[in-house]
């Protein structure tokens, strides 16, 4: 049935694009194989659309419902079109249904606001331009007021079973749509309502325009630079020379000065490490300099400061041997605690480090929701054994476990030599994390 449906709608290709001269506005992605033994998604648009429909979901058993069919590759060939993706999902017993979720498109008004607002973003644009989806898109779009995953009542569906509202076909559906976006998540602005095409079209001309109506000002001005009579602008007063142009930005960072010298240092100072938080602080001022010289930076939000055990964390990372020891002994944390941190902080930096000194409790709602994602993520016979103790939970009988950020995030630990180590970076669905520290197992 998934190779007729994809015949019908003009997939040639089998990856969702069609062949030339087909529909733009339609999409069509061939049956996908079950995902037992993984998290569901892969990528971070595939995870933070089931982070969303998760969170929006009102019906925790249907999604379970949902999640076990599209894990077990009932989910036929998926049709995207604005505003709708349809498939044939197919219950257990091998009875086929219809069925559709429809997602509310974009207005006129919202697009201009998301493409102005990537126009502005030059890293936004040029990523966008180059076919790649940087994550801050969504957080910058929401600020916009455009809001590209769904939220609560979002997602409509119709399905010919006849359920009133999402049953385990829609949810299935829902879930199979995370993994089209670890394809390519374009497709997320084909449900909004504007084909890949004609969005960086649109991108291409608006990054255009405002080039072009820059120049034109700077051409009238240069043949109009007259001579003014030196009394004359004294007594004007508001005429000004304009602010001259900020300057480029270094292409490594200064060099600080040499502490080399003949003279012996003080008694207690440390020289080499003196040298080390001054080219540091170049590296640290140069970073600073370039988020602040980036378009759009006004309004960003203002980086919260480090407090000073972070940043002796931050500094251990690239620290040498003799420096890195000193910072352990300032920290109070002595020289396997300082590198359980710098492991912690390669991995994600001050939110990896919460998690590796702070136990907390999580609320009920968000542990429900993680629950049924592991539940789903193993059949029955395989699924481990974990036992909870607030935001940490551990695999019985494993040296494996995971913890609970306090951003939602859920980060993967095993113990080496005794003592519960970071062991790779944050996923948004447990089931993903829980399985990048087992696999191996």
């Amino acid at each position: 049935m998934s190779d007729m449906y994809n015949e019908s709608n003009g997939d040639t290709h089998g990856d969702g694009r069609h062949g030339e001269g087909a529909d733009e506005h339609e999409r069509t992605f061939a049956a996908l194989p079950p995902a037992h033994g993984r998290g569901f998604a892969q990528s971070w648009w595939g995870q933070a659309w089931l982070k969303a429909l998760e969170d929006t979901a009102l019906d925790l058993a249907q999604l379970k419902a949902g999640r076990r069919l599209a894990r077990a590759g009932a989910v036929g060939a998926v049709s995207v079109r604005p505003g709708r993706i349809t498939a044939v999902v197919q219950d257990p017993d091998g009875t086929p249904h219809r069925s559709d979720v429809l997602l509310q498109q974009l207005s006129e008004d919202e697009w201009d606001r998301f493409l102005g607002m990537a126009v502005e973003r030059a890293g936004h644009i040029a990523a966008l331009l180059d076919r790649e989806m940087p994550p801050h898109l969504v957080e910058d779009a929401a600020a916009a007021g455009v809001e590209l995953l769904p939220g609560i009542g979002d997602l409509e569906p119709e399905c010919d079973c006849d359920a009133w509202d999402h049953c385990g076909h829609t949810a299935a559906l829902c879930y199979q749509v995370a993994r089209l976006l670890d394809q390519d998540p374009f497709v997320l602005f084909l449900m909004r309502g504007r084909a890949e095409r004609e969005l960086l079209d649109e991108l291409q001309v608006r990054s255009v325009a405002p080039a072009e109506a820059e120049e034109e000002p700077a051409q009238e001005q240069e043949g109009a630079q007259e001579g003014v009579d030196a009394d004359e602008a004294y007594a004007e007063g508001a005429i000004l020379p304009p602010l001259p142009d900020l300057p480029p930005l270094p292409s490594e960072p200064g060099l600080p000065p040499s502490l080399d010298t003949e003279a012996e240092p003080a008694p207690g100072l440390d020289v080499a490490a003196l040298e080390f938080l001054a080219a540091q602080a170049a590296v640290e001022a140069r970073r600073m300099l370039a988020e602040a010289l980036s378009p759009g930076h006004k309004q960003k939000p203002v980086e919260q400061e480090l407090t000073l055990d972070e940043d002796a964390v931050r500094l251990a990372v690239v620290a040498p041997v003799a420096v890195a020891g000193r910072l352990a002994t300032a920290a109070g944390r002595g020289k396997d605690g300082l590198a359980l941190a710098v492991r912690a902080w390669e991995f994600g930096g001050p939110a990896a480090l919460a998690v590796l000194e702070e136990e907390w409790t999580p609320e009920a709602d968000a542990l429900a929701r993680a629950r049924a994602a592991l539940d789903a993520a193993w059949d029955d016979d395989d699924r481990p054994q974990l036992r909870a103790a607030r935001n940490r939970w551990t695999v019985v009988g494993s040296d494996a476990q995971l913890r609970h950020g306090s951003d939602g995030r859920w980060w993967p630990y095993r113990k080496e030599r005794g003592r519960w180590t970071p062991a790779g970076p944050a996923a948004h669905d447990p089931a993903t994390a829980l399985a990048a520290v087992t696999s191996g197992e």
